[in-house]
């Protein structure tokens, strides 16, 4: 019985956002996500949108249009644009 109670407040889910990559590790699953800390976001109309995430955003950086913007939100392990 204390088994099933400890699973209750256990850490069956990890999330790390690193500078470089952003990891989440599921309990016997191991890693189940592995993608770039990059967005883009779109400025249409003075409303901003996210339009990619992850590889897909960071094929993007430094080919984007002016109105989509490529960015690495977090700088030495702290968000430093949102």
């Amino acid at each position: 019985m204390f088994k099933k109670i400890r699973g209750m407040f256990s850490n069956d889910l990890s999330i790390d956002l690193g500078t470089a990559n952003t990891l989440i590790y599921v309990r016997d699953q191991g890693i189940v996500l592995n993608e770039p800390s990059v967005v883009a976001i779109r400025t249409h109309n003075g409303q901003k949108t996210v339009t990619a995430v992850g590889s897909d955003a960071k094929r993007m950086l430094g080919r984007t249009p002016g109105n989509i913007t490529a960015i690495r939100p977090l700088k030495d392990g702290v968000i430093a644009d949102f």
